[in-house]
């Protein structure tokens, strides 16, 4: 599946996801009702609309209000854990639930808008253009591309591995510890990164911790701009 990283890692990642559902709100958020109304706040800036995509979606926390503004919406996660706990959360026949893994997966058809939250720092190097070419297939003609994640600062709340700048440790509430994937990209790399991919990108930040992008294929209009978007709320690492 990936070059340049064992398939073990990836495997891993995934194993990790799956024990932590249970915890994932409480130790990703902290306080979950406010995270919420920051969510609720951020998904009204972006305006995701049409026939939504949304990859990763965990216990379903941005799936609600995905689930608000969209015509349908498909939501995607690699944890069947994960995706017990975002049912229970988002009961909406109009949204589907689908436990798969997005470098595996086909898109059935093209979306309006793609859409992922904290994914992104979890997509090693060596799949970075892989997984931005399952987007590309999954985007309709006039599609966007919207995305949240952490800042590069949170990566100084992770513990790397010796030698490694993308492989990190955590300990969950059981004692039990996991590797995983911790990428640290900043607005200049990934605007990069995603123009050499064939992509108009802007990123900006949402106060001191979050960073919010929208991306377009090239040869399309450039990203609407991402006005701010208020204040700090909560800091957390995913």
């Amino acid at each position: 599946m990936l070059s340049g990283m064992p398939q073990a890692t990836w495997q891993a990642q995934v194993a990790y996801y799956r024990r932590r559902a249970a915890e994932y709100d409480l130790t990703s958020y902290g306080d979950v009702p406010r995270a919420d109304q920051r969510i609720a706040s951020l998904i009204g800036q972006l305006r995701p609309e049409g026939d939504v995509l949304e990859i990763a979606c965990g216990t379903g926390i941005w799936t609600r209000h995905l689930a608000a503004r969209a015509r349908r919406l498909t939501a995607l996660d690699a944890a069947p854990e994960m995706i017990v706990l975002a049912r229970q959360r988002v009961a909406d026949a109009r949204v589907t639930f689908l436990a798969a893994d997005v470098l595996d997966w086909v898109p059935p058809r093209r979306f309006d808008t793609v859409f992922f939250a904290f994914w992104l720092s979890h997509v090693p190097a060596s799949a970075f253009g892989r997984f931005w070419s399952v987007v590309r297939a999954a985007l309709a003609g006039d599609g966007r591309v919207l995305f949240v994640d952490d800042l590069p600062e949170a990566a100084g709340r992770e513990t790397y591995l010796a030698g490694s700048g993308e492989v990190v440790e955590r300990r969950l509430q059981d004692g039990t510890r996991h590797r995983l994937v911790k990428v640290a990209r900043d607005q200049s790399a990934l605007t990069r990164q995603l123009a050499e991919l064939g992509w108009h990108t802007a990123v900006t930040r949402s106060g001191p911790d979050w960073l919010l992008g929208e991306a377009r294929p090239l040869l399309r209009a450039l990203p609407r701009c991402i006005r701010g978007a208020g204040p700090n709320l909560l800091a957390s690492s995913r």
